[in-house]
């Protein structure tokens, strides 16, 4: 890990170098280790379905930025958890790049029309930023209003998964039409990528810009990928993004998370440069400690369905978890995102599990 960024900027006011998650991050080892949750914000939350019944659907939520924000700080409000993560969605980029975006009542997303062949992909227009500026104006919201010791997230979704969505218009089990498209097509695929990993760049600094303290990049479906592909189409685009986030927010924190990466999770962090690897929960996280870099910050890997289950499966899986990874600086947060039918009192359960050492 490079010392320099594991010390806050010269500057900064003293709450942001108590925040134990930016700590955390930048390579210091915290005990106990901070917890926030992916999808904390969201719809186990009484709160988030009422607000979002307001507003009649997941769009109109995301780019209200009142309404976003208020979001983003509901679950801090409630649990206080170390990390408030932005309330958006990682298909905001191929929004901006013109296709458009649908949440149908009781399914995935829409995108429309699918980027399936190489004419599809070569009529994507100039990017509309001014499609993402409530976003930004939701991050400046929710930075004015958190808690000092509660550090800030933003995220996007990484260029393949990003692109599965573009290429099927919508998610699907196994990405079978955005592989084949990168095989039959790699240069039309590449030039897609790309297209995702410039706008990505200027999405992530500017939500930097606007007060996000670090940042995750989201592969969902990093796992469907044979290894070359996983070579070609996960490291090398979120390594590209890296290196320019690097140069252009020096101080920015970057959280990568390949899920599904399994055995290629050490070579993704090697050659993404990532300051931080998320582990999905069938990762062994003995396995993580043994073969990821040492004193690289590692964040997860709790199973949510353990979360749902509650009771000695809760407090058993919390301890494994923390067990296997108190030799290294580690941010617990589940192996994916919380679900909709987890019990509050047991995400209750969870933070005092984790506080208290498990």
């Amino acid at each position: 890990m490079d010392e320099t960024r594991a010390r806050p900027e010269a500057g900064t006011p003293p709450s942001r170098a108590a925040k134990p998650l930016m700590r955390v991050l930048g390579g210091e080892r915290v005990d106990p280790p901070p917890i926030w949750l992916m999808r904390q914000a969201g719809r186990y939350l009484p709160e988030y379905r009422a607000l979002r019944a307001e507003k009649g659907g997941f769009l109109a939520l995301a780019t209200d930025p009142a309404a976003a924000a208020e979001v983003t700080l509901q679950p801090i409000r409630r649990f206080g958890f170390d990390g408030a993560i932005l309330f958006s969605d990682i298909l905001m980029v191929p929004w901006a790049l013109g296709q458009e975006l649908t949440f149908g009542p009781g399914e995935g997303p829409r995108l429309a029309p699918k980027l399936d062949v190489r004419e599809a992909i070569e009529r994507i227009g100039v990017p509309d930023h001014a499609k993402l500026r409530p976003i930004y104006d939701t991050v400046a919201r929710v930075a004015a209003a958190l808690p000092p010791a509660v550090a800030f997230l933003g995220f996007a979704g990484s260029p393949w998964t990003v692109a599965t969505y573009m290429v099927a218009g919508q998610g699907s089990k196994d990405q079978a039409e955005a592989r084949r498209l990168a095989y039959a097509d790699p240069g039309a695929f590449g030039a897609l990528i790309d297209r995702v990993v410039d706008l990505t760049v200027d999405y992530l600094a500017a939500q930097h810009g606007a007060g996000v303290e670090a940042v995750q990049l989201f592969d969902s479906w990093a796992g469907s990928l044979a290894p070359a592909q996983f070579e070609r189409w996960v490291i090398g685009p979120n390594a590209a993004i890296v290196e320019r986030l690097r140069a252009r927010c020096p101080k920015l924190l970057i959280i990568g998370f390949p899920k599904g990466a399994g055995a290629k999770l050490p070579a993704y962090a090697r050659e993404t440069g990532v300051d931080a690897v998320g582990l999905d929960e069938t990762v062994d996280p003995v396995w993580a400690h043994a073969n990821l870099p040492p004193g690289l910050p590692v964040q997860g890997n709790l199973d949510p369905l353990a979360l749902v289950t509650g009771g000695e499966a809760l407090a058993g899986a919390v301890r494994r978890v923390i067990d296997a990874l108190r030799e290294r600086p580690h941010v617990f947060n589940l192996g994916h995102g919380i679900v909709p039918d987890a019990p509050i009192p047991h995400v209750e359960r969870l933070l005092a599990l984790v506080r208290g050492g498990a």
